[in-house]
């Protein structure tokens, strides 16, 4: 891999007119090629003020063509993640032969939208234009889940990676940005076409443990039972063969894992959608999870911790690594969950790091995200606790 197609970088300090023009001109004069086709920008809260101001002071110093992003109170720039301190962030990419189209949706369009159709008149695009979609949305005035299911119709398989602006702690308002544009509500999807795609890697931050089952009743959110026995008999099995020390570990941090693909020989990692395991009943035997599972659907019991989460992360980007070790790798988007970081792992920079040690050195900019988007199987999906990396290479 080779960095030449992209650069990313951390501005630490406040609104500075000077300052932040020969910084973006400094960045640009990194990228080792002949323009930037793509600029992604993060920025903190203490921005909100400025945040017209700066995007026009980028396009114009970087410059670039298309700029996009959000808001956050913690930024990822290269291999590092700024937790605390904030500033802004800034990616710069060079994409050849890509066609990149933005569009810009908000809670009403949704509300109108009907049919496939429709999301396909309204951005101009038909999925056979387009190789994914990078998409930053605000989560307090739009119904991302409802928003992700109307996607879905319109353009699965066809992969969505992103993430949910934050702001200020305790305060409902963030900000999306597009080109000179600051919106405090709706999203921002980038269409990636021509002879650039999306690659992806979505860990949600677990790891299987016990057997593979199938979902034998189900209803609505509850899983009655599993293998044609109870749901809880299952679990309960399936924790008291773990090892003591794996007992340990598991105890308060068990999930659920729903195969997407029945259709895959065997299933592996990346291949289970991860929701919350909400309840248990022993009388009924019955289960309560995050989702709407169905009968005759793959299950397999999780484990989420710090190190269950960079074995996930570890793996899962050694085989995209695999995947696309005979094409060119242009650059990385990374929206990282704000319960991951130093709070999970107990350590500084750690998705970001992965990252560069797997598929780069590459320009990686990024943001830590109220919620993820990213596919699993042949469908899109709103994450919690997942890093979402999408990863732009040449079209194979």
């Amino acid at each position: 891999m080779n960095s030449r197609y992209s650069v990313a970088g951390h501005w630490p300090g406040d609104f500075d007119d000077a300052g932040l023009q020969k910084w973006a001109e400094e960045l640009r004069n990194r990228l080792d090629a002949p323009k930037a086709s793509l600029g992604l920008v993060f920025m903190a809260p203490k921005f909100f003020p400025y945040a017209a101001q700066t995007l026009e002071l980028l396009r114009v110093h970087a410059p670039v063509p298309l700029l996009a992003g959000c808001s956050s109170n913690s930024l990822i720039a290269a291999g590092e993640e700024i937790e605390e301190g904030g500033g802004l962030v800034l990616g710069l990419y060079h994409l050849p032969g890509a066609v990149l189209k933005p569009f810009y949706f908000t809670q009403q369009q949704l509300d109108e939208a009907a049919t496939p159709a429709d999301w396909h008149s309204e951005t101009g695009i038909s999925p056979s234009q387009t190789n994914g979609w990078l998409v930053f949305a605000d989560p307090f005035r739009l119904d991302c889940e409802a928003w992700l299911k109307s996607w879905n119709q319109a353009y699965a398989p066809l992969p969505v990676v992103g993430g949910l602006a934050s702001g200020e702690h305790n305060e409902q308002s963030t900000q999306i940005y597009l080109n000179g544009e600051v919106f405090e509500e709706g999203g921002v999807a980038i269409s990636v076409g021509g002879d650039v795609a999306l690659a992806s890697v979505i860990s949600q931050g677990c790891t299987p443990i016990g057997d593979t089952w199938t979902i034998t009743k189900a209803d609505r959110n509850f899983i009655h039972e599993i293998g044609n026995r109870p749901a809880y008999e299952v679990l309960a099995e399936t924790f008291s063969n773990l090892p003591a020390s794996e007992q340990q570990k598991a105890r308060g941090n068990l999930f659920v894992g729903l195969v997407m693909n029945e259709y895959l020989d065997e299933f592996h990692r990346g291949d289970f959608l991860i929701r919350n395991l909400i309840g248990a009943d022993p009388k009924s035997g019955t289960l309560a999870v995050g989702a709407y599972p169905r009968t005759g659907q793959t299950i397999q019991f999780q484990r989420r911790d710090a190190a269950a989460g960079t074995e996930d992360m570890t793996s899962l980007l050694q085989k995209l690594r695999d995947q696309i070790e005979e094409r060119t790798v242009y650059g990385a988007c990374l929206c990282s969950c704000n319960g991951r970081g130093h709070r999970l792992f107990g350590e500084q920079n750690h998705d970001a790091r992965h990252v560069q040690e797997q598929i780069g050195p590459t320009g990686l900019a990024g943001f830590f995200c109220n919620g993820e988007i990213g596919p699993v199987g042949n469908q899109n999906f709103l994450h919690g606790y997942t890093a979402s990396v999408a990863v732009f290479v040449k079209k194979s």
